[in-house]
């Protein structure tokens, strides 16, 4: 059945993002603890018009940047961890496409106008999918037969196409990264019923197992060489990254505040306000290099840059080695009562833990800096 998305509205997106936020907080706890997809959050969020910020004014959206997308899953953060990192991968998707139909390129438009008419979801597999992709593609006739196992696929289970990648050995170019989009619904395409993890269990990031599935020619979207973080993959990464980073931020930023709200009793203890204050410090360092990543993808429209795609991974390690220690010390404030089930410190405890799983990771966001500093090039481990 299809959906008609509201129209654009001129309430801001942060406006919105808080307007909806006790319905979205409302159901957080119960589908942590199921482990299955927060669908309430999801109507809210589309009912809002948040699900089309990134598609452009002109095809019925925000026409949102990617600071702007940023900031907006950093609220949404605020009230639930699982929201927040499921709605960031659709996002960037979005996101991405806008770009790519700024430049006239071949069926964007197209899919951005369904994401504003008819509300549907873009669904990634770039968690487990970056410069070493799982699954091969076969050229023939018109195109590719791809095959594959993704992971980390968040909404799999609600989505309409995935964006995902495949190995295909050229003989003449040798090992190459095709990124193409796959109809979710294809023949072919499986999702598995096997998300049960330690956090972000709202996301419903199920396994999808692609099984001989036709691409055409029209749905590849770039020819990438393997094992390289090459211009078409800096781009994606400058828009990607910030957003989902800013979804780890709002985690640390809710573990804050319930820690902070603990804390009231027991306001004239030294220990307790040197951990406050250490929570407040991390979060405005990670904060600076969040907005500092962000400022050097510049004002106009992001382009390939390995100097921004290595700030933006380094500021996705400082919010990642903050949020981990943010939550950790959120625990501690907040003492026994946050070690129970349900409790938004607890949840943020887990939550948290999943940025260490993005690629680059925050050791191979080292070893890239470094290799960067050498003018070392090639293929990365």
């Amino acid at each position: 059945m299809t959906t008609t998305a509201p129209a654009p509205t001129s309430v801001s997106l942060l406006d919105r993002a808080a307007e909806i936020g006790p319905t979205i907080a409302e159901h957080a706890a119960r589908h942590d603890a199921e482990g299955s997809f927060v669908t309430e959050a999801y109507d809210a969020l589309r009912d809002a018009g948040l699900l089309k910020a990134a598609v452009p004014a002109e095809l019925g959206g925000d026409g949102a940047s990617v600071a702007e997308l940023t900031a907006l899953q950093r609220a949404l953060g605020h009230h639930c961890g699982a929201t927040a990192l499921a709605s960031s991968m659709h996002q960037h998707v979005v996101a991405f496409t806008a770009w790519r139909y700024r430049r006239g390129l071949p069926g964007a438009e197209a899919t951005l106008r369904r994401v504003a008419e008819e509300g549907i979801l873009l669904v990634s597999t770039g968690g487990g999918d970056y410069t070493h992709p799982r699954g091969e593609a076969v050229k023939v006739d018109g195109g590719y037969r791809v095959s594959g196992h993704k992971r980390f696929a968040s909404q799999s289970g609600h989505g309409t196409v995935m964006s995902t990648m495949f190995v295909l050995d050229d003989p003449e170019q040798g090992r190459r990264v095709l990124n193409v989009a796959v109809p979710i619904a294809a023949e072919g395409v499986r999702v598995a019923d096997n998300w049960d993890t330690l956090g972000m269990r709202g996301t419903a990031s199920h396994d999808i197992v692609v099984d001989d599935v036709f691409v055409p020619e029209e749905r590849v979207l770039a020819n990438r060489p393997y094992g390289v973080v090459d211009p078409p993959l800096q781009v994606i990464s400058e828009v990607a990254f910030p957003i989902i980073s800013g979804a780890y931020l709002g985690i640390a930023e809710a573990a804050y505040g319930a820690a902070l709200a603990a804390a009231a009793p027991r306001a004239e203890s030294p220990l307790v306000q040197r951990q406050l204050g250490l929570m407040k410090q991390r979060l405005q360092v990670a904060s600076w290099a969040l907005d500092g990543a962000l400022a050097s993808l510049g004002e106009d429209d992001v382009a390939p840059s390995h100097e921004a795609y290595l700030a933006v991974m380094m500021a996705k390690a400082e919010v990642a080695a903050a949020g981990v220690e943010i939550c950790d010390l959120a625990m501690d404030v907040a003492g026994g009562p946050a070690f129970f089930k349900g409790s938004v410190v607890e949840r943020a405890y887990r939550d948290i833990r999943a940025i260490r799983f993005h690629p680059l990771t925050p050791e191979a966001t080292l070893v890239e800096a470094g290799r960067h500093e050498l003018g070392v090039t090639g293929i990365l481990a």
